[in-house]
């Protein structure tokens, strides 16, 4: 698939400059965004990307690492610390994975985590849209995936086809972590506070926001805003992303 907007260098991709519409109101939250241009993996990290980071690094094993940095089911799948298992393939993404963690491997890359932004910017794309969010049929197909109970095993990475920036599986197969997971919570004493605090919560913000039927941009929302950066699930994963400068690549 051409596209203008993309370039790939290994298997990370680079994507231009854009703007973004994110779903939420300009009450609280800028009513577009403008993206920078930046690199993202082309596929989600995988537990054999993962293993290899793990013997490199062992303090990150789960018979190592800290709980401050990971609960009681990171990895938890892998046979052992130092082995995948019939319950974690080689290709499959990794999961059992906390924010620390996740971090600790795109730093250890020379990467980063990408932000909500961009990785909502990307996402926003199908096979032949930069933004297919006023595709019914695209926003149908990603929905479908959002209601189905979790798989009994994950699928490998790279099984679907890739969008319009040439990027797989940012729906479909895992939830992703992004740098900024938690920048919408808010503490209580904010839920009491004025007009605009208000509308970042349930129902109020849905009825505020931007694309009222764009549900599955709510529900990563809501999601993200359940976790903590220990936490560890069996469908959340991650890929990395890397700033673009001039005359470098990731």
């Amino acid at each position: 698939m051409a596209s203008p907007t993309l370039a790939a260098v290994g298997t990370r991709v680079l994507i231009k400059a854009g703007i973004y519409r994110p779903i939420y109101p300009a009450s609280f939250k800028e009513e577009k965004v403008s993206v920078q241009s930046f690199y993202l993996d082309r596929y989600p990290v995988t537990n054999a990307q993962f293993l290899a980071f793990v013997k490199k690094n062992p303090t990150w094993s789960r018979n190592k690492v800290t709980r401050l940095f990971a609960d009681n089911r990171y990895l938890s799948h892998w046979l052992s610390p130092d082995q995948l298992g019939p319950k974690a393939e080689p290709k499959q993404p990794v999961t059992y994975v906390s924010w620390f963690a996740a971090k600790a491997y795109c730093e250890a890359q020379g990467a980063r985590l990408p932000t909500e932004d961009e990785w909502e910017y990307v996402a926003q794309a199908s096979e032949t849209q930069a933004d297919a969010r006023s595709d019914p049929g695209w926003k149908e197909r990603v929905l479908a995936w959002y209601t189905k109970p979790n798989p009994a095993r994950l699928g490998a990475i790279g099984s679907g086809l890739g969008n319009y920036f040439g990027v797989h599986d940012m729906h479909g197969l895992v939830w992703e972590w992004v740098l900024d997971f938690n920048r919408n919570l808010v503490s209580g004493e904010a839920r009491e506070g004025g007009d605009a605090e208000r509308m970042r919560f349930c129902g109020a913000g849905s009825l505020a926001a931007d694309e009222k039927e764009d549900y599955p941009s709510f529900m990563r929302s809501a999601f993200r805003s359940s976790l903590q950066a220990k936490y560890t699930t069996g469908n959340l994963g991650f890929r990395c992303a890397a700033d673009a400068k001039e005359g470098r690549t990731p």
